[in-house]
């Protein structure tokens, strides 16, 4: 006899038919006369993190949304995280409401906007405004290219006609997905800090998660509480079968044993993909010997942030 009950699945099922925790996330977008818009989403998550020459996240939402349009006309968008805090929360809220044009929800605004990396490199550029009081902030470029999306336009705020996209732009007649090549990460001075000298748990910001499930009165959330670690596992391999998977990476580059033993932990399904990063770090600075000492410079990404 299962434990469970069978909860029937209907539209917007993380919101009615489960609790799903998630981020909360401002995303900033351009109007046709410029002004930036804020519409809080907290359906964002990591879409490419690696083996790509770019990097994305992926949005979902309602294709009529101001979002949405604001995407398909210029393609760029701010993804602003926003603290833990009762009152930025509660405006999060209102900025939701569906229905209200950008000069309705923008007129008393409580967030500060300035500009971002993006426009100060890119004066003659238009890119969205970032919400200071954010912790965080993505600034990103829609791939209208994948999944053949290009085409999509804006204006059709009543739902878009079939045929629909598999998994970018209009995906059927009321959602629209949205993958956005991250071409910016800005971090307020202490988060950047602790992520380039080494996070603590006070060194995490405060960060709200929302549980989805909303009723007809209230949208729920939960408040920042300290981070708590647990250790992770360690299996160690030995320098011998790593200096073995090393030697047959490459016929030119090699390992010392010294910089074989910096990789005994590394999992071994992993291996592979560390000794090939390891190779086109050595062949980039012209290496042909890799030695522990070279390993530490591979192994510290945020090297070149830190002598800076």
């Amino acid at each position: 006899m299962s434990s469970f009950k069978n909860l029937r699945i209907v539209d917007n099922f993380y919101q009615t038919s489960s609790f799903f925790p998630m981020p909360t996330v401002l995303i900033g977008t351009l109007t046709e006369d410029g002004k930036t818009n804020l519409g809080p989403y907290s359906l964002v998550q990591p879409y490419y993190i690696a083996g790509k020459d770019y990097y994305a996240m992926l949005l979902c939402c309602r294709n009529s949304s101001n979002t949405a349009q604001n995407i398909l006309r210029n393609k760029k968008c701010t993804l602003n995280f926003i603290p833990d805090d009762r009152k930025l929360f509660k405006e999060a809220v209102r900025l939701g409401f569906p229905g209200d044009t950008t000069e309705e929800k923008m007129k008393n605004c409580i967030y500060t906007l300035e500009e971002g990396l993006r426009a100060a490199e890119d004066p003659q550029g238009k890119y969205p405004q970032v919400v200071a009081e954010s912790f965080q902030v993505m600034e990103c470029t829609w791939v209208d290219t994948l999944d053949n999306a290009q085409n999509d336009k804006p204006g059709m705020l009543n739902g878009y006609p079939a045929p629909y996209h598999d998994f970018n732009g209009i995906t059927s007649e009321f959602g629209a997905h949205f993958i956005l090549k991250v071409d910016k990460i800005l971090m307020k001075e202490k988060y950047y800090n602790a992520i380039v000298n080494g996070v603590k748990a006070k060194d995490f910001p405060r960060v709200p998660v929302d549980y989805g499930y909303r009723d007809s009165k209230n949208f729920w959330f939960t408040k920042f509480k300290k981070p708590i670690p647990e250790l992770l596992p360690v299996r160690e391999t030995t320098v011998a079968s790593v200096k073995y998977a090393a030697d047959r990476i490459d016929d030119k580059i090699k390992f010392t044993d010294e910089a074989c033993a910096k990789l005994v932990k590394v999992p071994r399904i992993f291996l592979p993909t560390a000794l090939k990063g390891c190779v086109a770090w050595a062949r980039e600075n012209n290496v042909t010997l890799i030695t522990a000492e070279h390993m530490d410079i591979i192994n510290d990404k945020r090297a070149k942030e830190k002598n800076k």
